[in-house]
C-alpha cells in the first residue's frame, strides 16, 4: 500500500449520477465575494451538490457541456 495512490473515475456518466427529473442544474453565487460554484440542486429536497468552481466563460462551457444542459439558461440562486 502506498501513501499516495491515486483513486479510479467513476465508471458513472455525469447525467447517470445527477438524473434531470430529479435534479436542476444551478449556479451559485455569493452575495459577498461574487464567487460563482456549478450545483446540482435536489428537486425535492432544494440540497446543493456543488460540482465546480466557475472562474471564467470557459469553466461554465465546459459544465455545460459535461452534463448536457445550455449554459446561458441556468438559474442562479444566492
Amino acid at each position: 500500500m502506498s501513501l499516495f495512490h491515486r483513486t479510479k473515475p467513476s465508471s458513472r456518466t455525469a447525467s447517470a449520477q445527477f438524473p434531470s427529473d430529479r435534479y436542476e442544474p444551478v449556479l451559485r453565487s455569493s452575495i459577498c465575494t461574487g464567487e460563482v460554484t456549478a450545483c446540482m440542486r435536489d428537486r425535492s429536497s432544494g440540497k446543493l451538490t456543488e460540482i465546480m468552481l466557475i472562474r471564467n466563460a470557459d469553466d461554465l462551457e465546459q459544465f455545460g457541456k459535461q452534463y448536457g444542459v445550455d449554459s446561458e439558461n441556468l438559474r442562479t440562486v444566492y
